[in-house]
């Protein structure tokens, strides 16, 4: 009996003890499940915490691209205007440039260097490019030559010559009708005003370049002088065109204009000196023995004027 008791007691304590390391074994696989749970809340944390990075790092990376962009930007602009800078070099010439490509250039400027002359009364007067009269110029012995004009009778300033010119155009043309030869006055005396109208309406139809080389520019018109007469024909239908150097009273002026004391003043050939275009209806007066010299000697009023002062 007392064997069968402690058999018993025996068994009952091995099955505690079981009990026990079962109990002991979930406590520790519970202890650790927590301890993971515990990592994986960290490093859940860690990889929230490292996303987060990535977003702040996206952030100032965005910043570092903004800065980057602005800098570029800056850099942008600055060489936009260092380009701007070194077109604005290039429209500038450098001396050698100049020098090398500037024959025209100089005689451009030779040409825009206008001096007034000192005495605008002078029959010999030369009036050019180069060469103004004073401002409000106008001559004090106008008169009206007794000659047929373009424009009939219309009382126009444009029909007035100085009283020696137009002495010398009525015995001119009183010559030529004996020849022959019906010449018609078209337009001398000019003033300012009127010079500067048929200027600026030039240089709209033709452009500046072309309107300097058929135009002058006001104070620089030899009709302003009141020694000028621009003269036509019926066979011109009255109008003034380079034809008229073919023309029967075209060749007529161009043979005895200087008898009279004329000059062609605008010759064919001749445009590089008196820097305008040909203009054979064009008569200037300088006087008889002037005239002769020049027509003889086939040159200009700026080349006799060469070397000898008659402005």
């Amino acid at each position: 009996m007392n064997k069968l008791a402690l058999a018993s007691c025996l068994i009952i304590l091995l099955l505690a003890g079981c009990g026990d390391k079962d109990h002991l074994s979930n406590q520790a696989t519970g202890n650790k499940e927590v301890s993971s749970g515990v990592d994986n809340n960290q490093s859940q944390e860690d990889t929230d915490n490292n996303q987060q990075g990535d977003i702040q790092g996206d952030s100032s990376d965005q910043i570092t691209e903004n800065n980057t962009k602005g800098n570029d930007g800056s850099k942008q602009d600055q060489n936009e205007n260092n380009e701007t800078q070194s077109d604005q070099r290039k429209e500038v010439p450098q001396n050698d440039q100049i020098s090398q490509s500037s024959d025209k250039v100089v005689d451009h400027s030779k040409q825009d260097s206008v001096s007034v002359v000192g005495n605008p009364t002078a029959i010999t007067v030369m009036v050019n490019k180069s060469n103004a009269l004073p401002k409000g110029y106008c001559p004090n012995d106008l008169v009206r030559p007794k000659v047929k004009f373009t424009f009939g009778s219309q009382q126009l300033d444009k029909a007035l010559m100085r009283a020696e010119a137009a002495d010398a155009l009525e015995r001119m043309f009183n010559q030529a009708s004996s020849n022959g030869i019906q010449l018609y006055a078209a337009s001398g005396f000019r003033s300012y005003e009127t010079q500067e109208y048929l200027f600026n309406r030039e240089i709209e139809q033709v452009g500046r370049q072309k309107a300097e080389l058929a135009v002058a520019k006001p104070g620089t018109s030899e009709h302003q002088t009141g020694l000028t007469m621009d003269i036509s024909a019926a066979s011109m239908n009255y109008t003034l065109d380079e034809s008229f150097e073919y023309k029967p009273e075209g060749k007529w002026l161009a043979e005895h204009a200087h008898e009279y004391g004329f000059i062609l003043r605008y010759p064919k050939g001749k445009e590089n000196i008196t820097k305008y275009q040909f203009e054979p209806w064009h008569f200037r007066y300088v006087g008889k023995e002037i005239a002769t010299e020049i027509y003889h000697k086939g040159i200009t009023l700026e080349e006799y004027f060469q070397n000898k002062k008659g402005i």
